[in-house]
């Protein structure tokens, strides 16, 4: 596992070529942004989610008559990713198909992701393309672990999101197999602030997939927060383990199968087609706030 740094004069991040993660990301300070990985709670700290996201009934997905195992989140967070650019402020992560991933999604992709710094901002931008003949359908998420609470001197029970706007539509939730239920849930945001709290996330993620807003802080009053901005997804997961120093606000294109799914993954809720010769933009901007 090789590693890339870039920094501005505001953040340094640093970012694995096993799954193109981002795994540290520290202020001008020399604080820790990102969650360390602590094996007690969870291994992950900004895991690439393509081409699904979630559990999938039986873990496998349709295609064509056909059925292809595919590991939750896919395949791409457990994959090597080559560089292709670096300078001191940014690197690009390239990903690509082989045979291994033709047994499981036999599509001829190309996965970019670019990682750059500019002042107190960090911008995620992932390009997907289609280089094969037939349509390709596929999710993608963003699944950064963000510490909780941030080392800025509040406690835990102080932090909150506060989205762009109020959101009052209900949640959804996944049962123990990790399939999205069909009943929607009352939202525990109140106008447009969700307090977090363990006990929210016994029964798992939080699943907004009625999202009004596509910016958010995270962070506690009296102390710098970071902002988030999605532009391009429509669904907003939010998750942790009780008790885990960490907090994962995770935009994403798509989710998990719903229970009892049993179509083609192409009629899936959330799956996008993209074109042969095509290709899909989405990015995720995460700035530190004073």
């Amino acid at each position: 596992m090789d590693m890339a740094t870039i920094a501005s004069d505001r953040l340094s991040a640093g970012i694995s070529t096993l799954g193109a993660e981002l795994r540290h990301l520290t202020d001008s300070g020399g604080r820790e942004l990102q969650w360390d990985g602590d094996p007690a709670f969870w291994t992950g700290r900004a895991p690439i989610l393509f081409p699904v996201i979630g559990a999938l009934a039986g873990g496998c997905y349709r295609l064509d008559g056909v059925s292809y195992p595919m590991p939750k989140h896919g395949f791409a967070r457990r994959a090597s990713f080559d560089i292709v650019d670096q300078t001191a402020d940014a690197v690009s992560f390239r990903l690509a198909a082989t045979d291994a991933t033709r047994a499981i999604y036999p599509f001829e992709f190309r996965l970019d992701i670019r990682f750059s710094l500019a002042g107190a901002k960090l911008t995620v931008a992932a390009t997907i393309a289609n280089a094969g003949e037939t349509a390709m359908p596929a999710s993608f998420g963003f699944h950064p672990a963000l510490r909780w609470p941030l080392p800025y001197g509040q406690p835990r029970n102080a932090h909150i999101v506060c989205f762009a706007q109020e959101e009052p539509a209900p949640v959804r939730r996944i049962d123990a197999q990790g399939l999205l239920r069909a009943e929607p849930q009352p939202t525990p945001v109140l106008g447009n602030t969700l307090a977090l709290r363990d006990d929210l996330f016994v029964d798992d993620a939080l699943i907004f997939d009625r999202l009004e807003s596509r910016r958010l802080t995270y962070g506690a009053a009296n102390a710098p927060r970071l902002a988030m901005e999605f532009a391009d997804f429509p669904t907003l997961g939010v998750w942790t383990k009780p008790g885990a120093g960490f907090i994962c606000i995770e935009p994403w294109q798509g989710s998990a199968d719903p229970v009892g799914y049993a179509g083609d993954i192409r009629d899936k809720p959330g799956i996008m087609a993209i074109a042969p010769g095509d290709s899909k933009c989405f990015a995720m901007h995460i700035s530190l706030t004073e």
